[in-house]
């Protein structure tokens, strides 16, 4: 019988401890802002920090900067009631309004509540990059260390304020970056043991603009596009040194392009050659150059696969050339067949042998590393090609249509690192790093590309198994964009990031099919697959006038990278706006009607409700050990709920336990770039239960592992919501609780609960609403 480990008398606890009462959550302490008398009673002090009269002419305040080219800026402590039993949480107040790169970090008892990037507890706030909820509030939820607060009375709290950081910086001066500008307002703290959050009625809230269409943009945004092109194109031919990868792989689909000046040119077959010659001689020099070549982002993704992919693309007008017997300064005589060849043979040997495990780096390994350096083989030397069933093979497993068995060992068989089941895309088609992702799990653009890579010759049909994949992904991620406004008020479609792993950019990009990308545009998936519902839902964003708009920054960008994706935009616009057209919206848009999505293996819920829309990952950022922690999202016409809760999990023990160290800053790995201050984690030394491990990974206690922290059972309760997620083999019987009596079972056509338990499952997800 298999052992179910349960999160006892706590988690049952918050259960029961949650209410939906009309005079909202009771309160154990609550702090206003700005509020001389509200201040006073809880001992505040403040350094650098303002008064202003905020959103709906509310107090609240701002924290300042302390001075130029300082990374911290002011603080605020205060002292709060907390209970000494039951769990604390604490819920701040902030304005829909406001947009800042600053960031808010909470001390509780000299000790640091949650992690700068990525941690399961995130900061007390993070930046926005448009205004989250426009005219409106919203409450963002986080537990208080339970630790710091059982046996006490009261705690001594402190907010302190910092500039933005580059989770990709290498230093600590490019990571943090100097706080410069004020914060956003700070209005009210709420201090109360029900994780599930409800503001009082008679709180001022306001009001979302009414749904209107944004106007047409004047001016002939195409023609732009395409002179910016035309303008590249012709620098790149003048530019004397060789081009680098990326450059030829620009021209060599412009070769391709019938509006732009490298159509058929001979000039541009000319500069492609000499780059072909110079990246042969500088690899000849350097071997080292096929694993990863420096002149390309991220190069050990890619290696020389886009050399490959360039010869492919121009094969035909390049063929009599590529035979020709060539003398390499300092280098044998050699053919240019024989001499790429040879590249591409290490590029796509090494990069088998050294794929990705996060589902995007996967597909793009897989794609140029091993893919598009052995299409470029099949050109050159047919005898040195892997058959090409045995390279799909790569693609399928990256694109979860098989599992993913890891690198390759020196031999060529698969080493299984990850066990022989494990799959990158869940069966319902969305990514998992370790769950639900939101920017890293729009890989539209590179599952567009992975489909394009198959085809014979450009236009031609590619794989049909993978273009049935690419429609199943691309509408399973359709769930996760929702009506909001943009930053001036009009209407649109956002992606959900609020509860994804790996999303630390809010509120989400303005994203209707295909979230605008470096390398990528947002019509790209529905003009590779034709598949009418895509291409209903890239119009959508035509008619609100939503394309050009929000698309501008890419138009007006110098990043060569960012230029190079524009190349397909006259063409698949034109496509998009032809289209026929479809009586289909989006899954979300406000006409559409209710329903229930869950992908159990991700371990995340999305529900659309009336005007409600919640979003819940019950699998949080897991990554070493069971947390309990659930995130959620709830989105209402007057205001928006973010929240970090305890919830009940039951999940198969693997015997072993994570102790969490003292990492302030990156909540995985090696904790990232260390801060100057002492501050300590408020976290560091609690102890995770570790569950049950698949027996053929390769797995050691401590280590990142996508089962570590992931449970059979989760059951959430958040305000008039209640989740029960079975994700193990076997039924499991909910008893009903009583506030969920003639609840309706959103899962099952809104039917009103009857009976004292139900049913759920294996691999199914209950939604009860009260």
């Amino acid at each position: 019988m298999i052992a179910i480990k349960k999160l006892g008398f706590l988690s049952l606890l918050l259960l029961a401890a949650n209410c939906f009462a009309q005079k909202g959550t009771p309160l154990t302490d609550h702090l206003v802002f700005g509020s001389d008398a509200s201040e006073k009673a809880h001992a505040f002090t403040s350094n650098k920090s303002q008064i202003i009269a905020g959103l709906l002419n509310e107090p609240a305040r701002i924290l300042l900067p302390i001075d130029t080219g300082n990374w911290q800026g002011g603080s605020v402590k205060f002292t709060v009631k907390v209970d000494p039993v039951n769990q604390n949480y604490i819920t701040v107040r902030l304005s829909g309004n406001d947009v800042t790169q600053n960031l808010l970090n909470l001390i509780c008892e000299g000790k640091q509540v949650g992690y700068r990037h990525l941690g399961d507890i995130e900061l007390f706030d993070l930046s926005t990059d448009a205004p989250f909820k426009n005219g409106c509030f919203y409450y963002k939820t986080s537990p208080l260390p339970f630790n710091l607060t059982q046996g006490k009375q009261t705690v001594q709290l402190e907010i302190r304020s910092s500039g933005r950081i580059w989770g990709y910086g290498s230093t600590f001066e490019r990571y943090q970056y100097p706080m410069t500008e004020p914060t956003r307002g700070i209005y009210n703290i709420y201090i109360h043991s029900n994780s599930s959050f409800v503001p009082n009625p008679s709180e001022k809230q306001g009001r979302m603009p009414a749904p209107q269409k944004a106007p047409p943009e004047a001016g002939d945004f195409i023609a732009q596009v395409k002179a910016k092109i035309d303008t590249t194109i012709a620098g790149l031919l003048r530019q004397p040194k060789p081009l680098s990868q990326v450059q030829m792989q620009f021209l060599a689909k412009a070769w391709h392009i019938q509006w732009t000046s490298a159509f058929h040119n001979k000039l541009v077959e000319d500069k492609i050659l000499a780059g072909l010659d110079s990246i042969y001689v500088a690899y000849m020099h350097n071997p080292a150059l096929a694993q990863e070549d420096p002149a390309t982002w991220n190069p050990d993704w890619f290696g020389l696969g886009i050399t490959g992919q360039v010869i492919w693309l121009l094969n035909k007008p390049l063929d009599t050339k590529l035979q020709q017997q060539i003398t390499y300064p300092g280098l044998q005589s050699i053919t240019r067949k024989e001499a790429y060849a040879q590249m591409l043979v290490a590029c796509r040997d090494w990069h088998a042998m050294h794929r990705r495990m996060y589902t995007n780096q996967s597909m793009i390994n897989d794609l140029y590393g091993i893919y598009y350096a052995n299409k470029g083989l099949q050109q050159l030397n047919a005898a040195k090609a892997a058959p090409e069933k045995d390279v799909l093979r790569y693609l399928y497993e990256s694109m979860g249509m098989q599992p993913w068995l890891g690198s390759d060992d020196a031999s060529g068989k698969p080493t299984r690192s990850a066990g022989n089941n494990y799959w990158q895309l869940t069966a319902k088609a969305l990514t998992k790093e370790l769950g639900y992702v939101g920017n890293y799990g729009e890989v539209l653009d590179w599952i567009a590309e992975i489909y394009d890579a198959t085809r014979p010759a450009p236009g031609l049909p590619g794989d049909l198994k993978i273009k049935e994949q690419v429609e199943k992904m691309a509408l399973a991620r359709m769930i996760f964009r929702y009506p909001a406004t943009d930053a001036d008020g009009f209407s649109v479609m956002r992606l959900q990031v609020i509860v994804g792993w790996r999303d630390t950019h809010y509120p989400g990009d303005i994203t209707y099919l295909q979230r605008p990308s470096w390398d990528g545009n947002p019509f790209q998936v529905a003009v590779a697959t034709e598949h009418p519902a895509l291409l209903a839902f890239a119009r959508q964003q035509l008619e609100d006038n939503q394309f050009f708009k929000n698309y501008k920054s890419n138009i007006d960008s110098k990043n060569f990278r960012v230029i190079a994706a524009l190349l397909t935009v006259p063409g698949d616009y034109e496509k998009v706006l032809n289209s026929a057209k479809q009586n289909i919206q989006m899954p979300m848009a406000k006409r559409q009607p209710d329903f229930v999505f869950s992908d159990e293996e991700d371990g995340v819920v999305a529900v659309k409700n009336g005007d409600e829309y919640f979003y819940a990952s019950l699998y949080w950022r897991a990554r070493h050990g069971i947390n309990k922690l659930g995130r959620v999202h709830l989105i209402q016409p007057g205001f928006d709920r973010i929240a970090t809760v305890y919830e009940h999990q039951e999940f198969e023990p693997n015997g072993n336990y994570y102790t969490i160290p003292n990492y302030t800053n990156f909540g995985f790995g090696n904790g990232g770039p260390r801060y100057p201050d002492t501050t300590r984690s408020a976290h560091e030394g609690l102890v995770l239960p570790v569950a049950k491990i698949p027996a053929d990974a390769n797995y050691k206690n401590g280590q990142e592992h996508p089962a570590a922290g992931r449970a059979s059972i989760y059951k959430l309760q958040y305000d008039r919501y209640l989740v029960l997620m079975n994700n193990s083999k076997k039924e499991y019987t909910l008893k009903i609780p009583a506030l969920f009596k003639n609840a309706a079972n959103l899962s099952d056509r809104k039917k009103r609960i009857t009976t004292n338990s139900l049913i759920i499952k294996p691999g199914t997800t209950l939604v009860l609403y009260k």
